[in-house]
């Protein structure tokens, strides 16, 4: 019990910063219009929105179609990472209710899990 406990609370920790960083790099692309995506290329010739990048010999990348991808990358990872972060939440609170730990223990009884 308390093996799950410790690697719930742990999951549980690792997939909520998971997901706020995945809404701050969501936020800050975003906000930038994708120019942080394409900060690494130092060609004139990329606009001001990178939405409408070309790809130049100046890019190691291809820029045509990376903030849409990004982002379409983006915002399923950041749902999965938050609904871990719900179930390993929700694993903790079992592993807590076996343990018998309070105030959980006083709500729910062993025979109920």
């Amino acid at each position: 019990h308390w093996a799950l406990l410790s690697v719930s609370l742990l999951n549980c920790l690792l997939s909520t910063a998971c997901s706020v960083g995945l809404a701050l790099a969501i936020a800050l692309t975003v906000h930038s219009r994708g120019m942080h995506l394409v900060r690494g290329c130092d060609s004139s010739a990329l606009p001001a929105d990178a939405r409408a990048a070309i790809a130049t010999n100046d890019c190691p990348f291809n820029t045509t179609r990376i903030y849409d991808t990004a982002l379409a990358l983006w915002f399923p990872s950041m749902l999965l990472a938050a609904a871990e972060a719900v179930m390993s939440g929700r694993c903790c609170l079992v592993a807590l209710i076996l343990q018998g730990i309070r105030p959980c223990a006083h709500s729910y009884s062993k025979e109920q899990v």
